[in-house]
């Protein structure tokens, strides 16, 4: 009874989950992640301030 009652949540969620996937449209998170960090880095770049030579102390 204890290992039902402390994995419940667990179980439920997992099953929501395999639910979810199979009848809906879910995006792969991976490859957005992806694709949002590859935005993010050329933004950075575009923005960032340019070195200076005189810096170099």
């Amino acid at each position: 009874m204890g290992i039902i009652r402390s994995c419940f949540s667990f179980i439920v969620g997992t099953v929501t989950g395999v639910y979810i996937a199979q009848n809906y449209d879910v995006p792969n998170i991976k490859k957005l992640a992806t694709s949002g960090l590859f935005m993010a880095k050329l933004i950075e770049e575009k923005y960032r301030k340019p070195k200076n030579k005189n810096d170099d102390d």
